[in-house]
């Protein structure tokens, strides 16, 4: 199959929007996933990068791949992703194509540099999906940019896999490879990594990638940061966080999903617009504020979204 013809297939695969994604590291997954389900998360990371010590690795990918053939089998339950390790050699590429099935909706790639380490990563994705079989493009692509590199180039590592890469954005939590790689001192308030997190949100957007995930909070009693750090990464457009901890999980939920006032408000406004358009006129006082088409059209997408 040509490049073309794969990117079309992709291009037209829907991807959900997903407000929490919850990692589990791969060596507790039969222990915890069940918690990350309760917990409510829409999809579930099942770590077999860091998080799995090497003498564990076996066991890991043995019950990552049992949990992927349940979610086949049963078709319920949050999406399962599987951070696998940098597909740089034989061992990793080999771990996954152990992965990839039916029950896995997408692959999250570590360590990312820029993007033909996407490009790469696409490319074994479509071989496991002929192996398979499974639809071309049916898997997603979450790159992590982890590197200065690969952040800077956000909008090209969005386009180097056209349709894949829908959960993109910039993970900017405490200590870790892109505080290393990037040089800035965290803070619960976030205003050292604000201007960052906004640039690579504007480059995914513009790279046509649906709904870019931020993170992560690694505060895990803090629920109030957390929830403020959501908040602020929801005003700059994110649809979705990465969370490490399944009590984070309702906190982000409903920082990132909107409220019944919110949809309701948005049926009222789209009501409004079409009775002035009716009559012939396309813009209106709504509510003390002055609302044209492009605003009924914001609140069109919402209610889609969401009802």
């Amino acid at each position: 199959m040509s490049s073309e013809l794969s990117s079309a297939s992709c291009a037209h695969t829907h991807r959900p929007p997903l407000r929490s994604l919850l990692f589990v590291p791969g060596n507790k997954t039969a222990a915890w996933l069940p918690k990350a389900r309760s917990a409510g998360a829409d999809a579930v990371v099942l770590d077999l990068e860091d998080a799995v010590p090497e003498a564990d690795r076996a066991a890991a990918v043995r019950q990552v791949t049992e949990a992927l053939a349940r979610r086949a089998s049963e078709g319920t339950g949050p999406a399962l992703f599987v951070r696998v390790r940098p597909l740089d050699g034989w061992a990793a590429a080999e771990e996954l194509r152990t992965v990839c099935g039916p029950g896995l909706s997408g692959i999250v790639v570590p360590k990312v540099s820029g993007p033909d380490d996407v490009r790469h990563a696409a490319r074994l994705l479509g071989w496991c999906e002929r192996e398979q079989p499974l639809r071309q493009g049916q898997l997603a692509l979450v790159p992590l940019l982890e590197t200065a590199a690969a952040l800077r180039d956000a909008y090209r590592c969005a386009t180097a896999a056209t349709g894949r890469v829908a959960y993109l954005g910039a993970i900017t939590g405490a200590g870790g490879d892109v505080e290393r790689a990037v040089g800035y001192r965290w803070s619960p308030e976030g205003h050292e990594t604000h201007a960052l997190r906004a640039r690579v949100l504007l480059d995914v957007r513009a790279a046509g990638a649906p709904h870019p995930v931020a993170g992560l909070w690694t505060r895990i009693g803090d629920l109030d940061g957390l929830r403020a750090f959501a908040e602020q990464n929801r005003a700059l457009g994110y649809t979705g966080m990465m969370a490490i901890h399944p009590s984070h999980v309702p906190v982000v939920n409903e920082v990132f999903a909107p409220t019944a006032d919110e949809l309701d408000r948005a049926a009222r406004l789209i009501a409004a617009m079409e009775k002035a358009q009716a009559h012939s006129v396309g813009a209106v006082t709504f509510e003390g504020e002055m609302v044209d088409e492009a605003m009924a059209a914001t609140a069109r997408a919402l209610l889609a979204r969401y009802t």
